[in-house]
């Protein structure tokens, strides 16, 4: 089998992302990494953080240390470190989609993107809630999102919304739709081949029978037992307080929120740097950092990039299961 060919996207050029592009061109991968982005951004990260860089044709086989396969995108003005500009909203945004066609058209096995802003995409006059929405809709599909580090991997049933939202997005349609893709995914990309599944409560321990709130009564309980009788192996609605102790954890495959704030702190704090975002669902992998533009540190060589080793680690994996399936 030849090696994953992968998207690389940057993201916010005035963030981190090209220069820890820059350092992913001189670590060795088990795929081919396309960089589709701007070569004056991933330069000028290049020369702050004290690194060479060569840019080299997108179609090229093998390639040495410190060389880069490029796709160019320009962006609209030269970046300033820490300082996002919304004139470059569109061409960040070119670039996501870019990718994503690439990939729908067979181009690459998948695609690893770094961290956007999202205020300024906005400013820049782009309706922009997040990367995984965008894709989503590019793809016509439905998605899940899920956080990952090398212990613990949790999913969300509403992703971007504001708090006092979510109870009326919680509905059963939804739970069976995140769960199906879910469980598809942990088979399929993961090859697990009967995924158990931790799924948490909305409520302050799990509703407490209804003393503290109807929606695992209601709602979350019964679309479980209907996805049960499908073959799922799903365990709750479970108090969220208690869902993550180690004990419980080892005999679950993943762990299903019912919102943005309720797993991922525990999955960050439980390994921030090596977390990763994937998108299930899609008809690729989509793999992406599990971290912001960290625009005080750009420039400055102190980013971690850890979790884009571990992106691209992780969406090599997955192009490689989704070839052995095709």
């Amino acid at each position: 089998m030849t090696r994953p060919r992968l998207a690389l996207v940057p993201g916010e050029p005035a963030g981190v992302g090209p220069e820890l592009c820059v350092r992913a061109a001189w670590r060795a991968f088990d795929c081919d990494l396309v960089v589709i982005g701007d070569r004056a951004a991933l330069e000028r990260a290049a020369s702050a953080i004290d690194l060479s860089i060569a840019f080299t044709d997108a179609e090229a086989a093998d390639v040495p240390p410190g060389t880069l396969r490029l796709i160019e995108l320009p962006h609209a003005v030269p970046a300033t470190f820490g300082t996002p500009d919304p004139r470059n909203a569109h061409s960040i945004v070119d670039g996501l989609l870019h990718a994503a066609t690439g990939c729908r058209d067979g181009r690459f096995d998948g695609m690893v993107t770094g961290p956007v802003h999202k205020a300024a995409i906005n400013a820049g006059g782009v309706a922009y809630t997040g990367t995984t929405e965008l894709l989503a809709r590019d793809a016509d599909c439905d998605v899940v999102m899920m956080l990952a580090n090398p212990t613990l991997r949790v999913a969300l049933a509403t992703t971007h919304l504001p708090l006092r939202e979510v109870p009326d997005a919680i509905t059963a349609a939804l739970l069976e739709r995140v769960v199906g893709i879910l469980d598809a995914a942990l088979r399929a990309d993961f090859g697990i081949e009967a995924p158990r599944i931790a799924v948490l409560g909305l409520n302050p321990h799990a509703g407490e029978a209804g003393h503290l709130g109807s929606e695992e009564l209601d709602t979350i309980a019964p679309a479980l037992e209907r996805l049960r009788a499908r073959g799922m192996h799903l365990e709750g609605p479970l108090p969220a307080d208690t869902a993550f102790l180690p004990a419980r954890l080892d005999k679950v495959d993943a762990v299903l929120a019912m919102y943005h704030d309720q797993g991922l702190p525990v999955l960050k704090y439980s390994g921030f740097e090596s977390a990763v975002n994937l998108t299930l669902g899609l008809p690729y992998p989509r793999v992406a950092v599990d971290h912001g533009t960290a625009l005080e540190l750009a420039g400055s060589g102190r980013a971690d990039p850890s979790s884009l080793f571990a992106a691209i680690d992780q969406c090599a994996m997955l192009g490689r299961n989704r070839r052995l399936r095709a």
